[in-house]
């Protein structure tokens, strides 16, 4: 992996805020009286190594404990005393350091730490609360900053993608064949049982409504998705007759949890496409919509063999990259092969 080169943002601000207050201080005792360009360049240091390494220290405890990611209302909790905390130890590493400097550089200087303490303790106080309140701001402000952009590349990445995702589920769904067949088998059922030609007539009209109308839609609930399945597999066993089965099995509670729409719905395609047409003697499609450990568990279980390369197809690739930008990074997708003759297709999704 290639490393960047050169200083991080944050250690050019540090660098640059903390150099720009150190140098603002030295003007200020240029332009008084006793200036001494060897003190100016003793405090110049002093100054970079005492409050960089203390806000270094903060942003580490900061990281660890996460706080750039907590909402507003329980940061401010936080970063309040957070300062007054920074601004108590910059007055006293400031008030030692001043003080250190003239008791071995300032001939005659002979005033005790305590009365030298009483006497600058106020005022370094209410600078270092200021200068601390100034970093803690800015530096929770480019993080709050960052999150927002990234926040909205996330969900315009995540608009792109869905849009992609499900013309890309409709086409492998609904594709040519399916409406060849489908049309076939209604053009046989015309004269055979035209009360079945009109049903499927029906389901193909609906199939086609809903996946076209919910393309918008970022969620829909597990019974909407499970009433565009039933029509899925209804209007598929049209085809395969007796070679289809299924077994459906939903949890009443978890009807009205939302999920991505389609997704159980390519499942199902991937289990038939990939599963029921490829064996002669067909097989069941099972579902399975459970709650387990505060998740919500889809399964899709049909007879077959994962193929060698364990590559997954376009619709299943979509399908997981979907999974993770809407559920941040909380929801998994996992195709294995079990027993060697079944094939388990599972969604994990948070339901908090």
């Amino acid at each position: 992996m290639k490393r960047r080169s050169g200083l991080s943002l944050y250690w050019k601000c540090q660098l640059i805020g903390w150099s720009a207050a150190s140098l603002y201080w030295g003007y200020a005792g240029y332009i008084g009286s006793n200036f001494s360009i060897v003190l100016a360049l003793i405090h110049f240091a002093g100054d970079l190594g005492m409050y960089i390494g203390l806000t270094h220290l903060f942003r580490n405890l900061s990281k660890h404990y996460q706080w750039q990611s907590l909402p507003p209302q329980k940061l401010l909790v936080r970063i309040i005393p957070s300062v007054f905390v920074l601004g108590s130890a910059f007055m006293v590493l400031t008030i030692g350091k001043t003080f250190l400097v003239r008791l071995v550089f300032e001939e005659g200087f002979t005033e005790t730490f305590a009365h030298y303490f009483n006497a600058q303790w106020l005022i370094t106080l209410v600078t270092g609360i200021r200068l601390m309140a100034i970093w803690v701001l800015a530096y929770y402000l480019y993080h709050y900053a960052q999150r927002e952009i990234n926040a909205t590349r996330e969900s315009a990445r995540l608009a792109m993608i869905a849009k992609d995702a499900q013309m890309d589920n409709l086409a492998a769904q609904l594709n040519p064949h399916f409406f060849f067949n489908s049309l076939n088998n209604i053009k046989a059922l015309v004269l055979e049982d035209p009360q079945a030609a009109r049903r499927a007539i029906d389901l193909l009209s609906d199939l086609l409504r809903m996946s076209l109308y919910r393309r918008d839609t970022a969620l829909i609930t597990v019974q909407d998705e499970m009433e565009l399945i039933n029509d899925y597999l209804e209007l598929e066993k049209m085809r395969f007759e007796k070679r289809l089965q299924t077994s459906i099995e939903v949890d009443q509670q978890l009807l009205k949890t939302p999920i991505l729409p389609l997704s159980i719905q390519t499942l199902v395609e991937n289990a038939i496409k990939h599963g029921i047409a490829q064996r002669k003697d067909g097989g069941i499609i099972q579902i399975q919509v459970q709650r387990e450990n505060g998740y919500m568990h889809t399964r899709v279980l049909n007879p077959g063999k994962l193929k060698a390369s364990g590559r997954q197809g376009l619709g299943l690739k979509n399908l997981s990259e979907r999974l993770q930008l809407q559920f941040n990074g909380k929801a998994s997708f996992e195709l294995t092969e079990q027993n060697g003759e079944t094939i388990s297709a599972i969604i994990k999704t948070p339901l908090s």
